[in-house]
């Protein structure tokens, strides 16, 4: 049972990655993205997937605003 949520923790910490990598084209995507690498990494920390979601959505959000050329 140990090796089951060792592997499950792994595979959402590369699927966070995988969505810190990508920030999305509009406003909505940007949101989106980041809501969902959010939660991802809430669900890997043991939080509340919710509140990771909502944090996760404003920072890719205000990222992209600051840092427009580094979102394409």
């Amino acid at each position: 049972m140990h090796t089951v949520r060792h592997s499950r923790t792994w595979i959402l910490a590369l699927a966070a990655c995988a969505g810190l990598a990508a920030c999305g084209d509009t406003f909505g995507e940007q949101a989106l993205l980041g809501a969902g690498t959010g939660a991802a990494g809430a669900v890997v920390l043991d939080a509340d997937p919710g509140t990771g979601a909502l944090l996760g959505a404003a920072a890719n959000v205000a990222y992209c605003k600051q840092y427009p050329s580094r979102c394409t």
